[in-house]
């Protein structure tokens, strides 16, 4: 009977001591959510500037361009530190003149999204130390325009019916694949609330042009392209346990 008594002692001892325990070591992270990434993201422009130079425009800066999007992700669980989720992003740099009353401008727009693969790497606690790639698709689109600035409907019709145009558009585009290995660090403020610190550089896959209404557009320099450095922040909401 007292054997009995001391073994039921011990394994409510140990039950009531097990949570305590588990606080002292590090367990594999869990949760998810959602949030919003801003991100500054520097892009190759040269070869834009270079055109723009020859016709008096002043330069895209090269400092680069902020951009916003949204992510989120969840620990899938049955592979410990893996998550998975998706995110978007897009953003654009422009810059015009006024020269005798016409008005040019050319805007460089740049914009994706895909699904997200990261490792939190299990050496700090309380903190997501990950690494990881975003999988997907984007597009690269340069836009001119040379006008007036006076516009009306009939106008419009008309000018498009003219062979001598005075205005000028034309949309030039490269959709890609893209591979982006990313580097990021969560840090929780609670367990509903996080915000992100990350960088990371997105790899584009496709040399192909178009322009306009996807008319082939030929002998594009080589090194224009959406590859790009970019530095990432973001808040997340969500149930965040590392």
């Amino acid at each position: 009977m007292n054997k009995y008594l001391i073994f039921a002692i011990v394994i409510l001892f140990t039950a009531l001591n097990f949570p305590q325990q588990q606080k002292k070591y590090f367990d594999a992270p869990f949760g998810g959510g959602i949030g919003y990434v801003p991100a500054w993201y520097i892009p190759n422009l040269d070869p834009i500037n270079v055109e723009l130079k020859l016709i008096g425009m002043p330069k895209l800066s090269t400092s680069g361009f902020y951009s916003s999007g949204g992510a989120g992700f969840i620990y899938i669980g049955f592979i410990k530190f893996l998550r998975i989720g998706g995110m978007g992003y897009g953003g654009s740099v422009s810059t015009s003149q006024t020269v005798d009353g016409v008005n040019r401008e050319v805007v460089y727009n740049l914009g994706g999204g895909g699904i997200t693969i990261e490792y939190t790497i299990p050496i700090i606690k309380d903190i997501a130390l990950s690494i990881g790639a975003i999988i997907g698709a984007g597009t690269l689109e340069i836009q001119l325009y040379r006008n007036s600035g006076n516009f009306s409907w009939q106008g419009t019709w008309e000018e498009f019916a003219s062979n001598e145009n005075t205005s000028f558009s034309r949309t030039l585009e490269n959709s890609y694949w893209m591979f982006t290995p990313t580097f990021n660090l969560d840090f929780p403020l609670n367990r509903f609330i996080l915000i992100r610190l990350g960088v990371g550089y997105q790899l584009a896959f496709n040399e192909d042009w178009t322009a306009d209404n996807e008319q082939e557009l030929k002998n594009v320099p080589s090194d224009l392209n959406a590859n790009s450095f970019f530095i990432q922040s973001g808040i997340f909401i969500g149930f965040f346990s590392f």
